[in-house]
């Protein structure tokens, strides 16, 4: 294979790995019914009037599958960091006790599973039309390459090639979603 074609190759895979490595990120954001830390990656508090994201200010604990522990580095900053929760919408109810702060989160319903499976499914159609996007222009460059001088069946093994590792990450998709599902919906 030439040079050029493998140029191709390589930026197709350099894409499709992208499209994974951005659902796996978005499907983290995807609560599950158990407490994780990242649930508050976009919570920023006010700290001495400089907007700080909340895990700069404060140490993030899980001691139960249900509760999130916020342990300020700063005493005074706790009341700063309960505001700061309640204003990010994420409907959550800080406990504070003075020392520490408590989120407890609750059981999810049936309803609201649901809709977090479609929410985590059109994630991954999302990322899968990211891959089929860059096998079709990787495909049409392959096609190009005809006209300047390359032997077709050097483009047909590399569309083979581009067929595989869209095959390959697709599956990924597939897989992070059956994993997401599961969270989602055990109990």
């Amino acid at each position: 294979m030439t040079e050029e074609v493998q140029m191709y190759l390589d930026d197709t895979q350099e894409k499709m790995e992208a499209a994974v490595d951005h659902l796996e990120k978005e499907l983290v954001k995807i609560r599950a019914g158990r407490a994780n830390p990242s649930m508050l990656n976009g919570v920023m508090v006010d700290y001495y009037g400089n907007m700080t994201p909340l895990a700069q200010v404060a140490n993030l604990s899980v001691p139960d599958p249900r509760t999130i522990a916020i342990q300020p580095w700063e005493k005074p900053m706790i009341v700063q960091i309960e505001k700061a929760i309640m204003n990010s919408n994420l409907g959550f109810n800080p406990d504070n006790n003075g020392e520490l702060i408590r989120i407890h989160i609750p059981p999810l319903t049936e309803e609201r599973r649901g809709d977090l499976v479609k929410q985590a499914k059109a994630e991954c159609e999302h990322a899968k039309v990211s891959i089929r996007n860059a096998r079709r222009d990787t495909n049409l460059e392959l096609k190009k390459l005809i006209k300047d001088g390359l032997s077709e069946d050097v483009e047909k093994d590399a569309e083979a090639t581009v067929q595989k590792l869209t095959d390959k990450y697709s599956k990924s998709v597939d897989d992070l979603f059956a994993d997401k599902e599961k969270d989602i919906m055990t109990i």
